[in-house]
């Protein structure tokens, strides 16, 4: 079976063959083969859009034979059983050939297994990752789709949060909070929710440290406060309030 781990950091091995790994060290094998196993809807994709990801300052004739190349050396590293044609204008990923942690993560939170799916998010979808002269239109591709895991995981973690906070199973309850707080660190919402949710649960001072570490990220990176209803809120926990 082929591996593919895309979240926190971008490794690919096989044991049927380690020279597989080789294919990290060249970003393009690697976009493509990323694109054509995440982009949303699944299936085959048109080799225009590849193209046009991938390569979009080339004329099209250069632009089809580096997708081609491209293509071939990835059917040479991963087997011609893996990347397959649809017709002569679409290429994708046969089902079930390779094991991908993106993958697994979003069939964990569409199946509810919603631990399962914390434990598979190890971070940024393709972290740093760069590929050199592929323009704008993948690292925006990208980008929505980094968005698209944070906020699965974040939505997975709150229900996992209000599930053990209703079944009284406190030290559960503000660990996942507070580990909410650090997905989502510019989401001012959340973070009104989770010092709300620490409040409640008695953890006042994981409450005043969430909002603390929340607002020295928000003058570092902006030179703004919190706004006005979550300074409300803090002083309200530091009084004591019932929350």
């Amino acid at each position: 079976m082929i591996r593919l781990r895309v979240l926190g950091s971008l490794s690919l091995d096989s044991s049927a063959d380690p020279d597989v790994a080789d294919l990290v060290a060249q970003p393009k094998a690697m976009a493509l083969l990323a694109y054509l196993l995440l982009a949303r809807p699944r299936g085959s994709h048109q080799r225009d859009r590849l193209v046009g990801l991938l390569w979009p300052e080339a004329d099209q004739e250069d632009a089809r034979t580096s997708l081609r190349k491209t293509i071939h050396r990835l059917r040479q590293a991963l087997g011609d059983d893996v990347i397959v044609s649809q017709g002569k204008e679409s290429v994708g990923i046969a089902p079930n050939t390779i094991d991908c942690d993106a993958l697994r993560f979003s069939e964990a939170v569409e199946s509810q297994s919603l631990r399962e799916a914390l434990d598979l998010y190890a971070g940024d979808l393709l972290p740093g990752f760069f590929v050199p002269d592929a323009g704008g239109a993948f690292e925006d591709w990208l980008e929505m789709e980094r968005e698209f895991y944070r906020e699965r995981v974040v939505t997975s973690a709150w229900k996992l949060v209000e599930l053990f906070a209703a079944q009284r199973e406190l030290t559960n309850a503000t660990q996942l909070a507070r580990l909410v707080a650090r997905l989502a660190p510019s989401d001012e919402r959340m973070l009104r929710r989770v010092v709300t949710m620490l409040a409640k649960l008695e953890d006042r001072a994981g409450a005043m440290a969430v909002y603390t570490r929340f607002a020295a990220r928000l003058w570092k990176e902006f030179e703004t406060k919190p706004s006005g209803e979550t300074l409300r809120l803090i002083e309200a926990v530091q009084r004591g309030d019932a929350i």
